[in-house]
């Protein structure tokens, strides 16, 4: 979840993501230092909305509306084999990319009140932060030290939805892509 603030998540904060398992071995350590996210407890993973509607508006219509929406959309593969730069931000381009801004665009179609990144953002760039924050020689010793484990590909077939506990952020549903 790059781009959000590197102060303290709050309480009650949702989000949307795709977990990005066979990224752990390489990205874990980079990100455990360098990334507020993992910190936090969120696996190395692709935001798909965030933030999403605050906890306490999270019931079972909302639960059954995303089944509908993420199950209308069929499950893809993303290629990782490049790295890409936000200021001060290093991460991992996924490839194609389109798939990911389609699930971004229905959930925020179907909950305008939860546009990506609270509306800070005219782009949506999917990505996999590997650091945050850093200088440019950071981020490129980082690259040095990734490149050796790319290309990689991900199998994505199911959205998380996290939320925030005031400590950690922890899964409480996930929602199946159409097969």
């Amino acid at each position: 979840m790059a781009d959000d603030s590197t102060s303290a998540f709050r309480a009650g904060q949702t989000a949307l993501i795709v977990r990005i398992p066979e990224a752990e071995p390489s990205v874990r350590g980079w990100r455990e230092r360098l990334d507020p996210s993992a910190q936090a407890g969120v696996p190395a993973h692709i935001t798909v909305l965030f933030p999403f509607l605050d906890e306490s508006r999270i019931d079972t219509l909302v639960h059954s509306a995303l089944a509908d929406v993420l199950g209308s959309h069929q499950a893809f593969d993303l290629r990782f084999e490049s790295f890409g730069r936000l200021p001060g931000v290093l991460y991992l381009v996924p490839e194609p990319d389109m798939q990911v801004r389609q699930l971004t665009e229905a959930i925020a179609d179907r909950w305008p009140e939860a546009p990506p990144y609270g509306g800070r953002f005219t782009e949506i760039i999917p990505h996999l932060t590997i650091a945050q924050g850093q200088e440019g020689t950071v981020l490129e010793k980082i690259e040095a030290d990734l490149a050796g484990s790319l290309p990689f590909t991900s199998h994505v077939a199911s959205v998380e939805l996290i939320v925030h506990d005031g400590v950690k952020w922890q899964e409480r549903a996930s929602f199946a892509l159409g097969e």
